[in-house]
């Protein structure tokens, strides 16, 4: 492993706070997608009939509540371990969440999906390198599963190996072309090099795909607001959403943006790599 890349305070802030976008774009198909994927695709539980992702955190605390307690019932279950795990993870109970997957991956130690998503719970929890095992394990040469290698390549980025990562989205966007959660990480990846431009540029192409969701939509917000175009942003972050949700993006991007006016500070002190556009 390379020697850790030591970032800015407002950069190791920058990566914190978007770890988890980051990541639950990365491998976000596995759970939204009605077409057969090579992993298998994650069912619905019977206690839950609609997507996660399009929630508000109202209803899912709901529907953490919900599928806590269709687990509780059956432990065992596949598919609702692997939901309930997620609804953890978007509800910032990221501990419980690999707790979760650490049973469901005993049960099924062989099942792809289900490896993958113990990795991306390892991740969210801060095991960058028991997950990069984790999904090694689940990914296989003979049958190269691209949302793997874009979860690999979102791993890789939390531990400050840049170029890793955009060659496993490179690879993963061979398999799966203009694919928006792949392309977002990718952009992603320049944000936190501070490569805004190039960050915009990728981060646009995601969000103009079909199937590009909220998420992609909130990741171009915060590139376009870190180059101090905050209307712009906020008008992307309100996109296609309900009123709370829409709120819910803005407060964040504010959050994001508010720090202390650090990113601007930081590239009038970094000139050079701040002007980067490869």
């Amino acid at each position: 492993m390379s020697a850790p890349e030591i970032r800015p305070a407002f950069l190791r802030q920058l990566s914190k706070g978007t770890a988890i976008v980051l990541i639950a774009v990365a491998v976000s198909a596995c759970s939204t997608t009605r077409k057969p994927l090579t992993t298998g695709s994650i069912a619905s539980s019977p206690a839950v009939t609609r997507s996660l992702d399009g929630m508000s955190a109202t209803e899912l605390a709901g529907a953490e509540r919900t599928i806590g307690a269709a687990y509780e019932k059956n432990p065992k279950d596949r598919n609702t371990g692997l939901q309930y795990a997620n609804v953890l993870r978007m509800t910032g109970r990221n501990d419980q969440a690999l707790a979760v997957m650490q049973q469901v991956a005993i049960n099924y130690p062989t099942d792809r999906e289900v490896l993958a998503a113990y990795g991306k719970a390892q991740a969210a929890a801060g095991q960058f390198e028991q997950a990069l095992q984790t999904i090694g394990r689940a990914q296989t040469p003979d049958r190269p599963d691209w949302r793997l290698m874009s979860a690999e390549g979102a791993i890789l980025d939390q531990l400050g190996r840049s170029q890793e990562a955009r060659d496993q989205y490179r690879k993963a966007l061979d398999i799966q072309p203009n694919e928006p959660s792949v392309l977002s990480n990718l952009g992603m990846s320049y944000l936190l090099t501070k490569d805004l431009k190039t960050a915009e540029t990728y981060l646009r192409s995601a969000a103009e795909q079909p199937g590009a969701d909220s998420g992609v939509r909130q990741n171009l917000a915060l590139a376009v607001g870190l180059q101090g175009r905050f209307a712009e942003a906020e008008a992307i972050a309100r996109k296609e959403l309900s009123p709370d949700q829409a709120e819910a993006n803005v407060a964040y991007l504010r959050g994001m943006l508010s720090q202390q006016n650090s990113w601007q500070k930081l590239a009038a002190k970094d000139t050079p790599e701040a002007g980067n556009t490869n």
